[in-house]
Protein backbone atom coordinates (compact mmCIF):
# COMPACT_ATOMS: atom_id res chain seq x y z
CA UNK A 1 0.00 0.00 0.00
CA UNK A 2 1.81 3.26 -1.18
CA UNK A 3 1.83 6.05 2.02
CA UNK A 4 0.22 9.39 2.20
CA UNK A 5 3.38 12.14 0.86
CA UNK A 6 3.37 14.99 2.53
CA UNK A 7 5.38 17.94 1.06
CA UNK A 8 7.08 20.26 3.67
CA UNK A 9 8.10 23.86 3.17
CA UNK A 10 10.09 24.82 6.16
CA UNK A 11 12.55 27.76 7.32
CA UNK A 12 15.15 27.20 10.19
CA UNK A 13 14.41 31.30 11.15
CA UNK A 14 10.66 31.05 11.54
CA UNK A 15 9.55 30.85 15.41
CA UNK A 16 6.61 28.87 13.83
CA UNK A 17 8.18 26.55 11.56
CA UNK A 18 10.19 25.80 14.81
CA UNK A 19 7.68 24.94 17.18
CA UNK A 20 5.50 22.43 14.52
CA UNK A 21 8.15 20.20 14.14
CA UNK A 22 7.03 17.86 16.55
CA UNK A 23 3.83 16.96 15.26
CA UNK A 24 5.10 17.39 12.02
CA UNK A 25 7.11 14.24 12.61
CA UNK A 26 4.12 12.99 14.50
CA UNK A 27 2.92 11.99 10.90
CA UNK A 28 4.96 9.72 9.94
CA UNK A 29 5.28 7.80 13.46
CA UNK A 30 1.62 7.87 14.21
CA UNK A 31 0.13 8.00 10.63
CA UNK A 32 2.36 6.19 8.53
CA UNK A 33 3.18 9.58 6.22
CA UNK A 34 6.20 10.26 4.10
CA UNK A 35 7.28 13.68 4.94
CA UNK A 36 8.87 15.11 1.71
CA UNK A 37 11.42 18.08 3.22
CA UNK A 38 12.09 21.31 1.48
CA UNK A 39 13.22 24.94 1.94
CA UNK A 40 11.31 27.89 1.27
CA UNK A 41 13.66 30.74 2.56
CA UNK A 42 11.87 33.37 3.62
CA UNK A 43 13.00 36.92 2.04
CA UNK A 44 12.38 38.71 5.29
CA UNK A 45 12.77 42.16 3.31
CA UNK A 46 10.87 41.40 0.42
CA UNK A 47 7.40 40.93 2.58
CA UNK A 48 8.63 43.48 5.23
CA UNK A 49 10.33 46.16 4.11
CA UNK A 50 13.31 47.89 5.58
CA UNK A 51 13.47 48.35 9.18
CA UNK A 52 12.71 52.03 9.04
CA UNK A 53 9.14 51.47 6.89
CA UNK A 54 7.88 49.31 9.66
CA UNK A 55 5.09 50.50 11.43
CA UNK A 56 3.81 50.33 14.95
CA UNK A 57 1.15 48.07 14.51
CA UNK A 58 3.88 45.99 12.55
CA UNK A 59 5.23 45.73 15.76
CA UNK A 60 2.41 45.40 17.52
CA UNK A 61 2.34 41.95 15.47
CA UNK A 62 6.14 41.12 15.95
CA UNK A 63 5.72 41.07 19.58
CA UNK A 64 2.63 39.17 19.82
CA UNK A 65 3.55 36.33 17.49
CA UNK A 66 6.82 35.41 19.52
CA UNK A 67 5.06 35.39 22.72
CA UNK A 68 2.57 33.07 20.88
CA UNK A 69 4.88 30.79 19.14
CA UNK A 70 7.38 30.98 22.87
CA UNK A 71 3.70 29.45 24.19
CA UNK A 72 4.13 26.62 22.16
CA UNK A 73 7.47 26.42 22.49
CA UNK A 74 7.20 25.87 25.90
CA UNK A 75 4.99 23.62 26.15
CA UNK A 76 7.07 21.24 24.28
CA UNK A 77 10.13 22.35 26.45
CA UNK A 78 12.03 24.13 23.95
CA UNK A 79 13.82 26.94 24.36
CA UNK A 80 13.08 29.92 22.04
CA UNK A 81 15.18 33.11 22.22
CA UNK A 82 14.23 35.90 19.95
CA UNK A 83 16.98 36.50 16.48
CA UNK A 84 19.21 38.89 17.65
CA UNK A 85 19.10 40.33 13.30
CA UNK A 86 17.90 39.29 10.23
CA UNK A 87 19.62 36.36 8.93
CA UNK A 88 19.80 34.95 5.58
CA UNK A 89 19.29 31.55 5.97
CA UNK A 90 20.59 30.49 2.36
CA UNK A 91 23.48 28.07 3.99
CA UNK A 92 21.11 26.56 6.58
CA UNK A 93 18.71 25.84 3.53
CA UNK A 94 21.20 24.31 1.25
CA UNK A 95 22.52 22.27 4.32
CA UNK A 96 19.03 20.70 4.90
CA UNK A 97 19.07 19.33 0.84
CA UNK A 98 22.76 17.78 1.37
CA UNK A 99 21.75 16.45 5.01
CA UNK A 100 18.72 14.17 2.97
CA UNK A 101 20.63 13.31 0.32
CA UNK A 102 23.46 11.76 3.11
CA UNK A 103 21.46 10.34 5.22
CA UNK A 104 21.92 12.64 8.27
CA UNK A 105 18.73 14.64 7.76
CA UNK A 106 17.15 14.36 11.22
CA UNK A 107 20.01 15.01 13.27
CA UNK A 108 20.71 17.87 11.30
CA UNK A 109 17.48 19.47 11.17
CA UNK A 110 17.18 18.83 14.98
CA UNK A 111 20.32 20.47 15.73
CA UNK A 112 19.82 23.82 13.56
CA UNK A 113 16.33 24.53 14.77
CA UNK A 114 17.88 23.61 18.61
CA UNK A 115 20.79 25.29 17.85
CA UNK A 116 19.44 28.78 16.26
CA UNK A 117 16.63 29.02 18.95
CA UNK A 118 18.89 28.96 21.78
CA UNK A 119 21.53 31.99 20.04
CA UNK A 120 24.14 29.18 19.99
CA UNK A 121 24.05 29.31 16.04
CA UNK A 122 25.05 31.86 13.48
CA UNK A 123 22.66 30.20 10.40
CA UNK A 124 24.59 32.89 7.98
CA UNK A 125 28.09 31.50 8.64
CA UNK A 126 29.76 28.39 6.45
CA UNK A 127 31.77 27.68 8.72
CA UNK A 128 29.07 27.08 11.39
CA UNK A 129 26.61 24.94 9.21
CA UNK A 130 29.45 22.92 7.92
CA UNK A 131 30.49 22.50 11.80
CA UNK A 132 26.65 21.02 12.21
CA UNK A 133 26.98 18.64 9.20
CA UNK A 134 30.07 17.19 10.29
CA UNK A 135 28.91 16.93 13.36
CA UNK A 136 25.89 14.85 12.06
CA UNK A 137 28.02 12.37 10.47
CA UNK A 138 28.56 14.21 6.68
CA UNK A 139 31.54 16.17 5.03
CA UNK A 140 31.81 19.58 5.66
CA UNK A 141 34.17 19.43 2.54
CA UNK A 142 31.29 17.92 -0.12
CA UNK A 143 29.04 20.45 1.81
CA UNK A 144 31.39 23.29 1.01
CA UNK A 145 31.96 21.86 -2.49
CA UNK A 146 28.43 21.72 -2.87
CA UNK A 147 27.79 25.39 -2.23
CA UNK A 148 30.35 26.59 -4.73
CA UNK A 149 28.59 24.32 -7.24
CA UNK A 150 24.88 23.63 -7.94
CA UNK A 151 23.20 24.42 -4.17
CA UNK A 152 22.14 28.07 -5.19
CA UNK A 153 20.47 27.32 -8.27
CA UNK A 154 18.74 24.39 -6.27
CA UNK A 155 17.59 26.06 -4.04
CA UNK A 156 16.36 29.26 -6.04
CA UNK A 157 14.57 26.68 -8.20
CA UNK A 158 12.56 25.03 -5.19
CA UNK A 159 11.58 28.09 -4.06
CA UNK A 160 10.17 29.40 -7.50
CA UNK A 161 8.65 26.04 -7.57
CA UNK A 162 6.86 26.94 -4.09
CA UNK A 163 5.59 30.11 -4.78
CA UNK A 164 4.23 28.60 -8.21
CA UNK A 165 2.20 26.55 -5.92
CA UNK A 166 1.13 29.55 -3.88
CA UNK A 167 3.35 29.21 -0.83
CA UNK A 168 3.99 32.31 0.95
CA UNK A 169 5.08 31.51 4.51
CA UNK A 170 6.14 28.66 6.61
CA UNK A 171 5.64 25.78 7.86
CA UNK A 172 3.14 25.02 4.60
CA UNK A 173 1.98 21.50 3.91
CA UNK A 174 1.21 20.78 0.44
CA UNK A 175 -0.81 17.16 0.17
CA UNK A 176 -2.48 16.29 -3.11
CA UNK A 177 -1.59 19.92 -4.38
CA UNK A 178 -4.08 21.19 -1.19
CA UNK A 179 -2.17 24.00 0.72
CA UNK A 180 -2.01 23.96 4.49
CA UNK A 181 -0.07 26.94 6.33
CA UNK A 182 0.43 26.99 9.75
CA UNK A 183 1.02 24.71 12.51
CA UNK A 184 -2.72 25.02 13.31
CA UNK A 185 -3.47 23.78 10.26
CA UNK A 186 -2.07 19.83 11.04
CA UNK A 187 -5.44 18.72 12.13
CA UNK A 188 -7.25 19.21 8.98
CA UNK A 189 -4.18 17.89 7.16
CA UNK A 190 -4.75 14.65 9.10
CA UNK A 191 -8.43 14.50 8.52
CA UNK A 192 -7.55 14.87 4.90
CA UNK A 193 -4.66 12.28 5.15
CA UNK A 194 -7.59 9.95 6.35
CA UNK A 195 -10.53 11.01 3.91
CA UNK A 196 -8.99 12.53 0.75
CA UNK A 197 -12.67 13.23 -0.71
CA UNK A 198 -13.38 15.23 1.44
CA UNK A 199 -11.62 18.12 -0.13
CA UNK A 200 -14.74 18.60 -2.19
CA UNK A 201 -16.83 19.61 0.85
CA UNK A 202 -14.22 21.98 2.03
CA UNK A 203 -13.24 23.85 -0.73
CA UNK A 204 -16.32 23.66 -3.24
CA UNK A 205 -16.90 25.22 -6.44
CA UNK A 206 -12.72 26.08 -5.67
CA UNK A 207 -11.88 22.32 -5.74
CA UNK A 208 -10.34 21.50 -9.09
CA UNK A 209 -9.74 17.76 -10.04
Amino acid sequence: MTRPRVRVYTDYKSPYAFVANKRLFELEEKYGVELEWLPYTLRIPDFMGTVEERTPHFWRKVRYSYMDARRYANAQGLVMKGPRRIYDAFYCSAGMLFAQRHGIFRPYHDTVFRRFWSHDLEIDELSEISGVIASSGGSAADFEAYIEGPARAEHDRIIDEAEALGVFGVPTMVFNGELFWGGDRIDMLIERIGNPESIEAALGSRHRK
